[in-house]
């Protein structure tokens, strides 16, 4: 993978500041939700949240996590994927697929049989392995397609 690098966010918190500012900037979510969810997974012993990023160098290309719900009704499917995102300039080298890969046997080490996550593509997840549940409406009025993950 070119010398990319995926880890935790907690393998290297002082990435904290950045990684919250990185995935405001991409998803247009507010950077304090994103912080407060990253703060949450640097504490011990929970396996959720968790947050992962993709280094080249010190620069921040690729990102996700692993949330109780990602803005939807259907609390039951939890955990969550979500912000999936990697820099368009690193797209088409695997990147993201090699991350979704870590993060599911991370999570399958802390004991998570079941991943689910909300998308609105159609053929990238489950080239992953990933299978489409159903289509939901998201908080935001939106419908969403639900993809399952068991590990």
């Amino acid at each position: 993978m070119n010398g990319y690098r995926i880890l935790r966010l907690s393998d290297k918190p002082a990435l904290l500041e950045a990684a919250a500012s990185w995935f405001h900037e991409n998803w247009g979510i507010d950077r304090e939700i994103y912080l407060a969810s990253m703060r949450e997974s640097l504490k011990d012993g929970a396996a959720v949240p968790r947050w992962y990023l993709v280094l080249d160098g010190e620069k921040i290309i690729a990102g996700a996590g692993v949330i109780e719900n990602d803005f939807h009704p259907r609390h039951d499917l939890a955990p969550n994927v979500c912000a999936v995102f990697t820099l368009p300039a690193f797209r088409g080298q695997g990147i993201a697929g090699r991350l979704l890969a870590y993060l599911c046997r991370d999570m399958a080490a802390s004991g998570i049989r079941t991943l689910y996550l909300l998308t609105d593509h159609i053929g990238f997840y489950e080239r992953y392995g990933w299978t489409y549940l159903e289509e939901i409406r998201s908080d935001d009025g939106e419908l969403s397609r639900v993809y399952i993950h068991k590990l």
